[in-house]
């Protein structure tokens, strides 16, 4: 999207975000035709949980492309998310088999960088 176009890998990327937030696919296709502006996130809690969420759905097929990195550190600028703390929970999560990082280990991250 960077370009001002979308790809198909990227209009894959939205609706596996889509649906890992159980927004229907209705409703992604209306927000593709009328954009609404998007409202910020305040709470540091509503925060993390989100970023890592994108995470999550970024890691959903096992595979992780720059695009979506790129991405994924581009919306967690826009959620006030440092890029170190990005690579660094990225980094946490390649370390458990299963990409689950407890939520501890997260909220050790942001503590060590915000406070």
């Amino acid at each position: 999207m960077a370009d001002g176009k979308i790809n198909p890998s990227e209009v894959k990327f939205i609706h596996k975000l889509a649906k890992r937030m159980d927004i229907a696919n209705e409703e992604v296709i209306a927000l593709f035709n009328h954009p609404q502006p998007s409202q910020p996130i305040f709470s540091e809690v509503d925060r993390i949980t989100h970023f890592y969420k994108l995470i999550l759905v970024m890691n959903v097929d096992n595979e992780t492309h720059e695009k979506e990195l790129i991405a994924l550190k581009n919306f967690g600028l826009k959620m006030g998310i440092r890029p170190i703390v990005a690579d660094q929970i990225l980094k946490k999560v390649d370390s458990y088999e299963n990409k689950m990082v407890p939520a501890e280990e997260l909220l050790k991250i942001f503590k060590i960088y915000y406070n």
